[in-house]
Formats: C-alpha cells, sequence, structure tokens
C-alpha cells in the first residue's frame, strides 16, 4: 500500500507539538494575553498595556475612607522572531508522519524550542527575590523551602509553582533529596528518571532545562558601598551609592541589600524580617569613588498600599551586593505561573510561495512556509514564532543562585 503525501497543515500541526513538547520554562508561565496578539499579520514591536491587580489600605473605623485607584501597568512586547530552516525532499514527504517528525522536524525543533526557553530564562534580571549560595550548586531541600518562603512572603497563591533548573542543580537537588520524606512512588521515579518530578515540596513541577542563564555580575565590590543620600518620596526609582570602587560597574540584574530595609507583605504590609532584596534595572558606571545612581522598581513604605519596604533606604546605610565581583553564576528560576507572561503572534502567510500554513495550541502560534526547488526536487522550509515575554510581577519569582 503505498504512503499519502505529507501536507503543509499536517507539518505545521506535528512542529507545534514538538515545539511544545519540548518547551519547559516558557509551558509554565503565564499565556493568558495571547489572545490579543492574534490578529493576522503582527510585526515585531507590537505592544500590549497590562494591568496590574489593584491594590488599597485596610483602615480601621465606621467612617468611609474612600481610596483613588491605585492602577499599575506594565507592557509585554512581540520583539523576538526566531524560526529555524528544514530543507527535505519529494521522497521524504512520502514517509509516515511521525517517521518524518523523527527523522526531519524533531532535531531541528527542538533547538528552536531550547533557544526560546533560553530568551524567557532571561526573566531573571527583573526578578530581585534570591535564595542559595553564589557559587554553590543547590543540593538541599532546604533551598527550595527558602524559595517557597519568598514566595509565600510576597503573597503569591500557593499554586501553580515552578522550579526550573540547569543540569548541575537538577544532579545536586535528585542526589541531596533522594529519599528524603517522599513516597515510594516520587523515589521511583527520581530514581528512574533522574529527575525531581511532579508534586515535591509543595512545587507542581521540579523540571531541569539547558536553558537557564548564567549571570556575570558587575565589578562592584560586593561590600564596603554605602548609600550617599537618603531616599526621601514614596515610588522613587534611584538609589544613590558611593564606595562601590573605582570605575566600578553595576550591571542588570545585579541584586543588593540596604541595612535596616526590609521587605514587607503586600498584603499585611509588615516586615517579613528579611532584607529587601532590590534589583538593578539598568546598567551603571561608577565614578573614582565608587559613586553613582542605581534605577531600581519604585520603592513604598508601609505607609503606601503598593508597599515593598518597611522604611525607606537611609543615607550613610551599608549596601550589600549578591555575589562577588565580576563573578558568574548560574540563575535557576523558581516561580508563581503569574510571575512571567508570555505571549506569541500570528504571523502573516505570504503570497507568492509554494504553501505555507499556521496553527494555534495553547497560546503558541507557529508559521511554516514552504518553498519549492525545481534544480534539486528539494523543498526549502522555513517555522517561524513571533513571541514576547515579561516579567510582570516581579514579586512572585526567585532566582536560586548556583
Amino acid at each position: 500500500m503505498s504512503n499519502s503525501i505529507l501536507t503543509i497543515d499536517m507539518i505545521t500541526r506535528k512542529s507545534l507539538e514538538i515545539l511544545e513538547n519540548n518547551l519547559v520554562i516558557t509551558r509554565n508561565v503565564n499565556r493568558q494575553y495571547d489572545d490579543s496578539f492574534a490578529v493576522e499579520g503582527a510585526k515585531i514591536g507590537s505592544t500590549l498595556r497590562i494591568r496590574l491587580p489593584d491594590r488599597a489600605l485596610v483602615t480601621d473605623g465606621a467612617a468611609l475612607q474612600v481610596q483613588d485607584d491605585n492602577e499599575q501597568y506594565t507592557t509585554l512586547t512581540v520583539a523576538s522572531q526566531k524560526h529555524i530552516g528544514v530543507n527535505f525532499t519529494s521522497a521524504e514527504l512520502t514517509m509516515q508522519l511521525d517517521d518524518f517528525a523523527e527523522r526531519v522536524l524533531k532535531p531541528r525543533i527542538s533547538q528552536l524550542a531550547s533557544s526560546i526557553d533560553a530568551d524567557v530564562a532571561n526573566a531573571y534580571k527583573g526578578i530581585g527575590n534570591s535564595v542559595g549560595t553564589p557559587g554553590t550548586t543547590p543540593a538541599t531541600s532546604l533551598v527550595l523551602l527558602q524559595a517557597q518562603q519568598k514566595l509565600n512572603e510576597n503573597a503569591a497563591t500557593m499554586s501553580p509553582r515552578y522550579a526550573t533548573v540547569n543540569p548541575a542543580a537538577n544532579a545536586g537537588l535528585v542526589e541531596g533529596l533522594k529519599g528524603l520524606f517522599n513516597p515510594t512512588d516520587t523515589i521511583s521515579k527520581q530514581f528512574k528518571n533522574g529527575m525531581m518530578g511532579t508534586g515535591v515540596l509543595g512545587f507542581d513541577e521540579i523540571n531541569m532545562s539547558q536553558s537557564i542563564k548564567q549571570f556575570t555580575t558587575g565589578s562592584r565590590g560586593a561590600t564596603g558601598a554605602t548609600l550617599s543620600a537618603s531616599v526621601s518620596s514614596q515610588g522613587a526609582t534611584t538609589i544613590a551609592i558611593t564606595g562601590g570602587g573605582n570605575a566600578g560597574t553595576v550591571k542588570i540584574g545585579d541584586v543588593f541589600t540596604v541595612a535596616d530595609c526590609y521587605a514587607v507583605n503586600p498584603q499585611t504590609r509588615e516586615s517579613t524580617g528579611s532584607l529587601f532584596q532590590f534589583v538593578a534595572t539598568a546598567d551603571v558606571t561608577l565614578g573614582s569613588s565608587g559613586e553613582g545612581n542605581i534605577t531600581v522598581a519604585p520603592i513604598y513604605t508601609s505607609a503606601n498600599a503598593l508597599a515593598t519596604v518597611n522604611t525607606l533606604p537611609a543615607s550613610g546605610k551599608a549596601v550589600v551586593f549578591v555575589g562577588a565581583a565580576s563573578t558568574q553564576y548560574a540563575q535557576n528560576l523558581v516561580y508563581h505561573k503569574d510571575a512571567i507572561t508570555f505571549a506569541t503572534a500570528d504571523l502573516l502567510l505570504p503570497q507568492g510561495v509554494d504553501m505555507a500554513s499556521r496553527a494555534v495550541h495553547n497560546g503558541i502560534s507557529l508559521r511554516v512556509v514552504r518553498q519549492y526547488d525545481i534544480n534539486n526536487d528539494r523543498m526549502p522550509c522555513r517555522i517561524d514564532v513571533l513571541y514576547g515575554y515579561s516579567t510582570i510581577r516581579p514579586q512572585m519569582g526567585v532566582r536560586l543562585w548556583g
């Protein structure tokens, strides 16, 4: 019996299935805004303004105290188009779909998935919450529970929560946690698969990904810096320091604390007892005395509905950075699903080509365009995804340093 010819729609649907199955970080982030970009012909740079949940102050007494809305917005921009090229023959189109997928599609699309995941893994740069010891591979339940503590202190709902770690951390955690208070079936899966798996220590999933990023800290000193001026206003986004090292640098993603400036629970606005971990949102080159202004997310005290700290950072207070100067550290991620959002857009189906098709499933849109090379009886084909991601609720994410 002769084989049927694989159509462009069959190849597109199979390509999307393979892509979804190979995504790790991206599979477990928020994709609720994808429909906002579901228009044919979307372009790089298309932007969506996202409204974040409102927050208000609870007041005492019988008298009504009306409060204005504390609306917060962030943006999600479709900024990345990634594709991979495939070249196959007419003869290969007569293969069974699963055989064609295994031989032709899967090796290429798995690379596309890894590239997208690696992009989304850069979300760590907007997250300040940090646990673990920089330079030490995570290998205990304590470090995962400390990450859960950070999420709890920031009022993240208990589920869904995920941890995505690099191969080294996965090996360390599986070895360190083997058999430790785990049900028999969980121990069995860890032994067979070498993975942490699902339903461990309060996480819906703990996954391994080869796309976890390495972060190289700035050349600033880890200690020795102090605030050169007090932060005096609610919503301030600048912290002025001195003594950070002659011509040192602070990189986007550098995390630091300020003495006596503690994080607060966003629901109760009470101190958590942990120093607030600020994250630099722009690169800074310090002056000859190590002076400079570090840009951070807006700072609010407990008197404000958007409270982040118990008190504004004060002049002369010590500044301590996470990690040694100019050193590379793995940035494993622990996060609630709503910490990061991801959306794809429907790419235009071009005219004047042999065939073009598009498929959408679970918030991911993928396009396949095929041409025909008559001289060599080959069919060059490109598989594209146009997408964007954003860390919309960074307080619901934690960096697990390795």
